[in-house]
């Protein structure tokens, strides 16, 4: 069995900083995509930004200059590296990992269990 287990969430000040980490474990094979969402009070799950086994990542508009995403392929584990927070970045963030456990023919689409994330004074 794999999961993902996410770390780093917290209270922060606006221009703060902080950083998340998302990290697999069990029985992997190979990690494809790997990427972090959000979702805010009220509102629907969003794709904050991504990155391929290669190292090539995209990001939402809204967070493009200040958040960085990276991974560990060898720890099995993603990195989101957030900077100059706005309270708009406030919501639960979600780690979400495309893995091919060991024996199996299929990739499964797992999520973390969520961290929150508060930026306020």
């Amino acid at each position: 069995q794999v999961q993902l287990v996410e770390s780093g969430g917290g209270l922060v000040q606006p221009g703060g900083s902080l950083r998340l980490s998302c990290a697999a474990s069990g029985r992997i094979a190979k990690i494809n995509d790997m990427g972090w969402y959000r979702q805010a009070p009220g509102k629907e799950r969003e794709l904050v930004t991504a990155i391929t086994s290669r190292g090539s990542t995209n990001y939402a508009d809204s967070v493009k200059g200040r958040f960085t995403i990276s991974r560990d392929n060898a720890k099995n584990t993603v990195y989101l590296q957030m900077n100059s927070l706005k309270p708009d970045d406030t919501a639960v963030y979600f780690c979400n990992a495309a893995v091919l456990s060991t024996g199996s023919l299929w990739y499964l689409q797992l999520w973390g269990q969520g961290t929150l994330v508060t930026v306020s004074s």
